[in-house]
């Protein structure tokens, strides 16, 4: 179905924003390690950042037709989220359409502009089902996605979760060990792990 859906729910900006503190992988272990994208999605240049709303965006493969109609849609803050109704590795925008990307190749490729698809239906990218309006966080370490509705209460998450890792920071600093901070040495034990002293030299 070739559509463009207007006037979509977003996460409000305040929101957003408020999760730039935190870390993908801290936001993906505070919503109970949901909503990561396929390891494959890396940002094509160092230290790219992002978090906002997402507006969706199936294009048929080596087209960008799509692109240009979903740019209208977004609002600020907002998160193109792309994906081809087959596999593709083609350049689908260059130097024109300048901001940060993540995305699994970079290629010199170009795209035509022939087919229709669809802006701001539900699609699936790099494994992962997005709405449009979905907060979006994108760092070093990848991609996960919140579902709109679940937004603020991911934020207290990640917020309680970075608390618990600054603690946990400043305990290693001090020189305790993790086996200690964690509690694992009876669960080790209760698995069979044995410690035993080396024979002394002769």
């Amino acid at each position: 179905m070739s559509v463009v859906m207007t006037g979509t729910p977003r996460v409000p900006l305040e929101i957003a924003r408020a999760f730039a503190p935190y870390g993908v992988a801290t936001i993906h272990e505070a919503q109970g390690r949901n909503g990561l994208m396929g390891s494959h999605m890396r940002p094509i240049y160092p230290r790219a950042k992002l978090a906002g709303s997402a507006v969706t965006v199936s294009i048929p493969p080596a087209d960008n037709w799509m692109l240009h109609v979903a740019v209208e849609q977004c609002r600020e803050g907002d998160v193109l989220v792309v994906a081809p109704t087959s596999p593709c590795d083609a350049g689908y925008f260059g130097a024109n359409m300048n901001f940060p990307v993540w995305s699994k190749a970079i290629s010199a490729q170009g795209t035509v502009k022939e087919t229709l698809g669809a802006v701001n239906a539900p699609i699936v990218c790099a494994g992962q089902i997005v709405h449009p309006g979905d907060l979006v966080i994108a760092d070093d370490d990848g991609i996960v996605v919140v579902p709109r509705r679940n937004a603020e209460a991911v934020l207290k998450a990640s917020e309680a979760r970075e608390r618990k890792e600054e603690a946990v920071r400043a305990r290693l600093k001090a020189g305790e060990l993790g086996l200690d901070i964690y509690g694992m040495r009876e669960a080790l034990a209760k698995k069979g792990l044995r410690y035993v002293q080396a024979p002394a030299e002769d």
